[in-house]
């Protein structure tokens, strides 16, 4: 403990006397500029020794081939000629519906739309107004039926197809056939489905003269129902009548 002197408070018993020059106060030091000093710390006990940083091992890189964009590219490109394309399925067309009535009046045939898709009745509205057709154009208003009325779709099931296309082939061959029995003078197409299936036209053509391949001169007429639900209409065909009326009026 760096202890020099040490004095008891009290006597101690059986101890030897102390000295008188121990007991003097001791003088008091005089501060001077050099003894103004900074107090001297103890010097710190040196820390332990930190053991040695470790060498780090570091862990060896796998380099990673990256594909670059153009090899990219190419594989795209090489992907895509790869993959077959899947065949488109045909669009599913539903079979036509119409009912198409043959029958002769003088050196005309007529292709007659059915409204109702029954035979003409002799009393039916739409065939009185036939009958004023034909008399107004010079022609027996008793028309001649030709064959059962042609009807479309032909099969309710089966595996036949019986698309627009074919639905105009058959028609067509069926005019063509009666047309080979007896030719006429100019083939009346009354009603959309007339002027489509056997003139390859449409409603655009009402009231002009087709020439067909196979069936010669037709005259593109609107429908017996659409006549009579839209009466002005029959101006029209009064006018395209005067003008063909020569074609099938025999000259005496």
């Amino acid at each position: 403990m760096q202890v020099v002197n040490w004095l008891p408070r009290t006597e101690l018993p059986f101890a030897a006397p102390s000295r008188p020059e121990l007991l003097a106060p001791l003088p008091l030091p005089v501060e001077t500029p050099a003894a103004v000093a900074a107090p001297v710390l103890p010097k710190a006990a040196p820390a332990a020794s930190a053991p040695a940083p470790q060498p780090v091992t570091e862990r060896p890189r796998v380099e990673v081939p990256r594909p670059s964009l153009a090899s990219t590219r190419n594989n795209a490109v090489a992907d895509a000629e790869d993959v077959v394309p899947a065949p488109a399925k045909a669009a599913v067309v539903a079979p036509p519906r119409f009912a198409l009535q043959l029958l002769r009046a003088g050196r005309c045939l007529l292709l007659v739309e059915l409204p109702t898709g029954e035979a003409f009745q002799s009393r039916d509205p739409a065939y009185l107004l036939l009958k004023d057709m034909l008399r107004a154009a010079g022609l027996p208003d008793s028309p001649q039926i030709i064959g059962e009325p042609v009807r479309w779709p032909l099969l309710v099931r089966g595996q036949l197809d019986q698309g627009p296309e074919s639905a105009r082939d058959f028609v067509q061959g069926f005019v063509l056939a009666r047309l080979e029995d007896e030719p006429c003078a100019c083939l009346w197409l009354i009603g959309l489905p007339s002027i489509r299936f056997a003139g390859e036209a449409n409603a655009e053509s009402y009231n002009r003269e087709l020439q067909v391949d196979g069936l010669g001169s037709a005259w593109a007429l609107p429908g017996l129902e659409l006549l009579m639900d839209e009466p002005q209409r029959k101006a029209d065909v009064w006018l395209a009548m005067r003008r063909l009326m020569t074609r099938w009026k025999t000259i005496e």
